[in-house]
Formats: C-alpha cells, sequence, structure tokens
C-alpha cells in the first residue's frame, strides 16, 4: 500500500552535531531474516566492523530476553560480549505483546516492566522502549477513553518504576499501533507528564503515519512534513529511530523502513527541528526492521549519518 503526500522543500539552518549511533538488532531478526535470524553476537560482530558505536537491543528471542537474565545471570557474559567489540547499548526494545497496557491491569503490566528495566539497570541501559501494542481500531467513546486512561495509569507506573533505575520509558507510536494520530500522541505525552517517560520519534512512521495519514482511518490528521511533526513533539521526544521512508506499509500494517538516502524523508529540515533538544539525544538508532540486505544498507545508512558531521548545512546531506 502506498499514501502519497508531496516532499516538503529543503531547508537550512543550524543542525546538530551527529552523537553516537547504533543499529537496531531486529533489523537481523524481523522480516526477510525471520526464518534464519542473526544470533545477536552476529549482530554486535558486524556492527563494529562497519563502524557503529553501539547497538539496540532487541528483546525478542533469539537476540536477549529479560526472562533469560532474570537475577543478572548472563549478563556478566553479555556485556563481556559488547565490551570486546566497544559497543554501547542505545535502547532495550523488549516484547510485551502479551501484556497490551491499555487492556491488563496495571500490576500485570509493571510486572514485566520490573524485569525489563532490571536488564536495564543491570546493563547500564538509559532507555526502554514501547507501544501500546493493540492495532488502531474502531472504538466507542466510552471504550476509547477506558482504554486511555488505563493506558496512561501503566505508563505512569511504569515511568515511576524507571525513574528508581535511571531508566526513561520511550514510547515508539507506529501507524500500525493504537493511538497513531498527532493530536493522539501529543495528547498522551503530556497527560503523562512524567521525567522518565518520553516519546520516541521514528522518522519513517513520523513521514508514513503523520504525513501520509496511514492507517488513521476516515479523517485523518496530516502533518506538513516530518519536521513538523517533530516541533509539534519537541518537548517530549526523549530518543530517535532514523530511517527514510516512501508511504509504503510493511504487510499492511506498519511504515516500510527504507534506507536513508531512498525516501522521501527531509532530514536536513528534520535535524533543523530537532536543533533545540539535540544535547539531550545522546543517540541516534539507524532501524532497518523489515529491509532486505539489511547488513548492506546498514553500512550504507551509517555513511549518510557520518556525513552530518561538523559542515556547512548544504553539505551535511546529500541523498541521491
Amino acid at each position: 500500500m502506498r499514501v502519497s503526500s508531496p516532499r516538503s522543500g529543503p531547508q537550512s539552518g543550524p543542525l546538530p552535531a551527529v552523537p553516537q549511533v547504533s543499529i537496531g538488532s531486529w533489523a537481523f531478526a524481523f522480516g526477510p531474516y525471520e526464518n534464519d535470524p542473526w544470533s545477536f553476537e552476529r549482530v554486535c560482530d558486524f556492527a563494529a566492523k562497519v563502524g557503529y558505536d553501539g547497538v539496540e537491543i532487541n528483546g525478542f528471542r533469539p537476540h536477549p530476553h529479560y526472562d533469560d537474565f532474570i537475577g543478572g545471570r548472563g549478563t556478566k557474559e553479555l556485556k563481556v560480549q559488547l565490551s570486546k567489540h566497544d559497543l554501547g547499548i542505545s535502547a532495550y526494545a523488549p516484547n510485551f505483546h502479551h501484556v497490551p497496557p491499555a487492556r491488563v491491569p496495571t500490576e500485570a503490566y509493571v510486572v514485566e516492566i520490573d524485569k525489563a528495566r532490571e536488564f536495564c539497570e543491570n546493563l547500564e541501559i538509559r532507555a526502554l522502549r514501547v507501544d501500546t501494542v493493540m492495532p488502531p481500531q474502531e472504538m466507542s467513546p466510552e471504550e476509547y477513553e477506558r482504554c486511555f486512561h488505563q493506558l496512561r495509569a501503566s505508563w505512569s507506573e511504569a515511568s515511576e518504576r524507571c525513574r528508581r533505575s535511571d531508566v526513561t520509558l520511550i514510547w515508539e507510536f507506529e501507524p500500525g499501533f493504537w493511538l497513531n494520530r498527532p493530536s493522539e500522541v501529543e495528547r498522551l505525552a503530556k497527560e503523562i507528564d512524567h521525567s522518565n517517560f518520553g516519546v520516541l520519534f521514528d522518522s519513517s512512521h513520523a513521514y508514513t503515519g503523520g504525513v501520509c495519514g496511514a492507517r488513521q482511518g476516515a479523517s485523518p490528521e496530516l502533518m506538513d512534513s516530518v519536521a513538523a511533526y517533530a516541533t509539534r513533539l519537541l518537548p517530549f521526544i526523549r530518543h530517535l529511530h532514523l530511517a527514510d521512508a516512501d508511504g509504503f506499509l510493511h504487510d499492511e500494517h506498519t511504515s516500510v523502513h527504507t534506507p536513508l538516502g531512498q525516501g522521501q524523508v527531509d532530514f536536513v529540515a528534520l535535524l533543523e527541528a530537532l536543533s533545540p533538544i539535540a544535547d539531550r539525544l545522546n543517540w541516534w538508532c539507524v532501524d532497518l526492521c523489515y529491509c532486505d540486505g539489511a547488513d548492506v544498507k546498514a553500512a550504507e545508512s551509517l555513511a549518510v549519518v557520518r556525513s552530518w558531521g561538523p559542515a556547512s548545512p548544504t553539505e551535511k546531506l546529500v541523498l541521491g
């Protein structure tokens, strides 16, 4: 599926310096890699050889699942594995599909949060990625508000627990999950209002869902550009996933993550919009979820990100 939208024109202005760059390990476990996923060791070896500063850990087996590290078991070995490659960890993205936070009691949800944050604490990971799990769906106003209230309660409590571990709970909004309209994203972030809660801004999701309106249903709310979306959410953005986009959906579900420079996202304008909070974003994560040949595209995408280093604004980004 493709939803068409015009590309915004280029802008110029001060851009943030490139921080540490990680690669999401899910790129080598989902989609084309699902039947033969790379081991986490292989991902780490590849990331180091290509030149990434770190990895963002996919918490779906065969990559590190928090249940396999309860009480700190296996943590020392995982630290050694990362250390020998001189890699950091930008965030942890565990599998919470069995506890949709808008549907299960808060008590049940935070049991899983506590196990995940223990994993983060033991490995000094500062960001824990979550989503709403539920697909976009029609609801009565009453059911919608019940779910919204439950989600807010669960993520508020989860954020407070994360505070004890110096971890920030980061919400990745997507076209394929409930609460995918810009006003909904902004409302929830405002209502949780916790220092250890924030938005994970994925440039591909922002384009496909926010600019193109994918999976928003009738009368979608359309943003003028990814940069405009980032500006709207600026007070709440705590983490960044970098992927290009072309308006297509993967399996009619969520955004196709196109390699950097091969889609419609205006990254010059996006990085300019993010510049006021650049010092807050210690990591940028390259996200190649569901991409064929992710190893080749990961190297190409890293080269594009590195090109955003110290230079004039017009030299910082060349998208062919």
